[in-house]
């Protein structure tokens, strides 16, 4: 097991040319300075608890300090990719808090849960927007208009081949090929 890699005052030669710069003490303060406060907010808002934010935010930046040389740009930026880390980091803490539950008392029961924490958040709405048209970016042309018509506005192939004036075939090829190269991504962090 490799240890943690020394933090320099230019760059870590380690990552290489694929690097998010977090192994630089200007790249992590440039992250701090722009993400920490976004970062920190989104998990305040879903955890309900600053301390425990806190923890997400340091678990965020310390995943993506660990990951820096496997950043790939041409994926997103680097705010895309933190946020990516922390949703993870969030399903984390929250899946731990469902197998060990907080003490709780009988007043505790008597109170319902407000059905407006039910809905997703809307930062994770926006975090999944932004990755969306940064996935939706790297498609050519035909096939995003295609796979934006068919599946974000839930149109039939038939309506959209019309509009763009190709036949039904086409659209169901543009949409196939779309979907797979989208598949074939890596995950996120």
């Amino acid at each position: 097991m490799n240890g943690p890699r020394p933090v320099s005052r230019d760059r870590d030669t380690s990552c290489g040319a694929r690097c998010a710069r977090l192994c630089t003490r200007s790249g992590l303060a440039a992250v701090l300075a722009s993400d920490q406060g976004l970062l920190h907010w989104r998990a305040a808002r879903r955890l309900g608890d600053s301390g425990l934010a806190e923890h997400a935010v340091q678990e965020t930046l310390l995943r993506a300090w660990r990951g820096c040389a496997g950043y790939d740009p041409d994926k997103g930026s680097v705010r895309t990719w933190l946020l990516s880390i922390e949703r993870n980091v969030l399903t984390d803490i929250g899946r731990m808090r469902a197998v060990r539950p907080a003490e709780t008392s009988w007043e505790d029961y008597e109170e319902r849960v407000d059905p407006r924490l039910a809905r997703p958040d809307f930062t994770d709405m926006l975090a999944d927007g932004l990755l969306v048209t940064e996935l939706l970016q790297r498609l050519p042309d035909p096939q995003r208009d295609a796979v934006v018509q068919v599946i974000l506005c839930d149109r039939a192939y038939r309506d959209v081949a019309e509009d763009l004036g190709v036949p039904v075939g086409t659209v169901k090829t543009r949409v196939h090929y779309a979907l797979r190269s989208l598949r074939e991504l890596p995950r996120g962090a």
